[in-house]
């Protein structure tokens, strides 16, 4: 069984725990207190030098990046390969919708979120720009589809359905971009390992309050 190194409220940890639970892997779940420097300690400086959660160490093999996790995880115990299948052009969009995750969706969380929680800056109008800026594009992606790449669930899916629950326990409306919106409804029910997605937003959510 691969050792998880985690915190259930990171969208980056829940994404991976949802794509573990669709291709039936068991991970062994440690917890690592960030706030109390746990990620510092040499013994996990060792394992992953960037020190970053999630990490997966699969039988001696670690592997940081929540993104590239959920490819790895799907390319070696997948049982077929419909959350990352191996056509080029499929997998090149779904690529694509998970580097717009990292690059622009998430990081517009993390750069207008992180400084009013973590170091309790005011929040800056120009960051928030950038995040009704990213829902604008993921909703142009959406315009007419079920799924973020393709016509059916996979890990482009699942790294989003992280992402966008937690702009929801932040407080963004999500509803004002229609795509997206009916989108994010549809993944709530058919996204394996919703449930616990939705314990750790309700946890980081804790954050907001």
């Amino acid at each position: 069984m691969a050792d998880f190194y985690y915190l259930p409220g990171s969208a980056p940890c829940r994404s991976v725990i949802m794509v573990a639970k669709a291709i039936g892997v068991e991970l062994n779940k440690k917890l690592l207190n960030l706030q109390a420097g746990e990620h510092l300690k040499p013994e996990f400086v060792k394992i992953n030098p960037q020190h970053t959660i999630p990490t997966l160490v699969d039988n001696g093999f670690a592997l940081w990046e929540s993104r590239a996790i959920l490819v790895y995880l799907v390319e070696k115990y997948g049982k077929t390969d419909s959350l990352y299948p191996k056509c080029p052009k499929k997998r090149a969009v779904i690529n694509q919708r998970l580097y717009f995750d990292m690059g622009t969706l998430y990081q517009s969380f993390a750069n207008y979120y992180y400084p009013q929680v973590f170091a309790k800056a005011p929040a800056d109008p120009e960051m928030f720009k950038k995040i009704e800026a990213a829902f604008d594009f993921l909703n142009t992606f959406l315009e007419g589809q079920t799924y973020a790449a393709g016509d059916s669930l996979t890990v482009a899916d699942i790294a989003l359905v992280a992402s966008v629950s937690t702009f929801e326990v932040a407080g963004f409306d999500i509803s004002k971009y229609e795509n997206v919106n009916k989108w994010y409804e549809n993944a709530k029910k058919v996204t394996p390992g919703w449930d616990e997605n939705w314990a750790g937003c309700l946890e980081f959510k804790k954050y907001f309050e």
